[in-house]
């Protein structure tokens, strides 16, 4: 099979043939419908070595967003049957300690966290995945997995983060949003479906993007700048928004976060920048929560599924067949892909 593979670091990825997984006890091979490309990747074909914790060897088969149908079934493994359609839990934990035992994979005390495309494992660029366990799979239903994948990543992360904010959103309140791509559009539509959120506001450089985001829910679209710090802080009486989402995580962005945050409130960095939030006696504003969350929980994971089968939310999707999974990250790269790019395999 052909799989898009990190041979050298910081050289560009290959499409190469390899091998198809065979399932051992307790695995799954996956036929990839979609794959998702998203910008953590980008970090992982930037970086000269491997992330600390990580550990990543090379070759390795990118993609940590996937979708497709059941393939084959290893020894053992019961609930699915060739043909059904799954998407794929990415953060892949070792299902042992607390966390892994109360669904928190994410942040699975051995792992650090990584897995799925991201720890040492093949991704799902590729036109098979093997994924090593069962519980790592929830039925799709009726939805398309080349549709569908991107919730594994942008939905997830970003319905996670909303998500521990939820009891500041009452009547009245605001939402910021920064950064208006993929994950973006997908908190703005978590945001409206699950929060009381009077105002949700979007921040972003890129015009189209914020008419997107208009389009997604969002009811005022800021160009990014010290004008839309002044008018967050006129639609919330000066005092800021009870939630700040950060989706870029650069120091001009965390910069304008801590302005636009108010005391009490909460201030989340989803976004992988690299930049420093200022940090000193009045910034973040008193008392205000900060927070890096990372990916979510696979119980999330479902509930995400279930708001997609009602429609309420929907990832902007532009798709790629695998031969040009290069060009597609290169877009992705230049900031000219509006929701997600998904590489399709079978297509």
């Amino acid at each position: 099979m052909r799989a898009f593979q990190l041979v050298e670091w910081q050289k560009p990825p290959q499409l190469r043939e390899v091998l198809v997984p065979e399932p051992g006890p307790g695995q799954v091979l996956v036929k990839i419908g979609g794959a998702g490309a998203c910008h953590s990747d980008l970090h992982i074909m930037q970086a000269p070595v491997p992330p600390p914790g990580n550990g990543m060897r090379l070759p390795f088969t990118l993609g940590h967003e996937n979708a497709g149908w059941v393939e084959k079934l290893g020894p053992g493994v019961t609930g699915f049957a060739p043909d059904d359609p799954v998407i794929v839990y990415g953060p892949w934990g070792c299902g042992l300690c607390a966390n892994c035992r109360r669904g928190r994979e994410n942040y699975c005390q051995k792992t650090g966290g990584r897995g799925g495309g991201l720890g040492g494992h093949d991704g799902g660029m590729a036109e098979y995945l093997l994924v090593p366990a069962s519980r790592f799979l929830i039925p799709l239903g009726t939805l398309d997995p080349r549709e569908a994948a991107p919730l594994t990543d942008a939905g997830l992360t970003s319905y996670h983060a909303v998500k521990r904010s939820l009891h500041l959103l009452g009547p009245g309140s605001a939402a910021v949003v920064i950064g208006a791509g993929g994950l973006g559009q997908m908190a703005i539509q978590i945001l409206r479906a699950l929060s009381a959120a009077t105002t949700i506001v979007a921040v972003d450089t890129a015009t189209d993007k914020l008419d997107t985001a208009k389009r997604l829910g969002a009811d005022e679209a800021l160009l990014s700048g010290d004008q839309a710090v002044t008018r967050v802080k006129d639609m919330t009486h000066q005092q800021g928004a009870q939630l700040v989402l950060d989706m870029v995580g650069l120091d001009p962005t965390l910069r304008m976060a801590a302005q636009m945050a108010r005391a009490l409130g909460h201030l989340t960095i989803v976004g992988l920048g690299g930049g420093a939030l200022p940090v000193n006696f009045s910034s973040p504003p008193h008392e205000c929560s900060v927070a890096a969350p990372y990916w979510g929980s696979l119980p999330e994971l479902i509930d995400v599924i279930a708001l997609a089968r009602q429609r309420k939310v929907r990832m902007l999707v532009e798709h790629f067949p695998l031969a040009r999974v290069a060009e597609a990250y290169q877009l992705l790269q230049d900031g000219k892909i509006q929701g997600r790019a998904v590489i399709t395999p079978q297509m």
